[in-house]
């Protein structure tokens, strides 16, 4: 019996040494394991909103090109519906101008039959980088779409 006290007390002593560490340890692994993942979460949650506005910019600029009555019109149509997909998605600093580009098939542009390639691309921020960082390392994701709008066959020539 005297064996088994003697066990007893030694673990009881070593206890008393780690009383505390738990929460040290915790913070230790939070800190390492979380912040970094909480960090990559916002980062392809914001990617994936780029590649779904750039998607949805291009599909819906295709279609405003394509409906309009010649290719000026068509333009500036494609252009606000870039604008609204973008600002749609949170992306208000990107300018629709710049991240259009239309491409036709044809020579008059809007003949019938005929197809438009749309194109828009720009480049996504990572949040939470500094700016004197951003001068040194570039730290933007390019993020692009491509959609293929076929002009009505049967649409009166503008």
């Amino acid at each position: 019996m005297t064996r088994w006290r003697a066990r007893t007390t030694t673990t009881t002593a070593d206890a008393d040494a780690d009383a505390g560490n738990a929460v040290v340890e915790f913070l230790a692994v939070t800190l390492l394991l979380l912040v970094p993942i909480v960090y990559l979460v916002l980062v392809l949650g914001r990617l994936q909103a780029a590649t779904f506005a750039a998607q949805g910019a291009a599909r819906d600029a295709g279609r405003a090109f394509t409906t309009a009555v010649g290719p000026d019109d068509g333009a500036r149509r494609a252009v606000a519906a870039v604008g609204l997909a973008l600002e749609d998605q949170g992306f208000r600093s990107v300018d629709p101008a710049s991240a259009l580009a239309l491409e036709c098939s044809s020579d008059p542009c809007l003949a019938p039959g005929s197809s438009v390639l749309v194109r828009v691309a720009f480049d996504v921020d990572l949040p939470g980088v500094p700016t004197f960082v951003r001068s040194v390392v570039p730290l933007a994701v390019p993020v692009s779409a491509e959609h293929v709008a076929p002009v009505d066959e049967f649409s009166a020539v503008g």
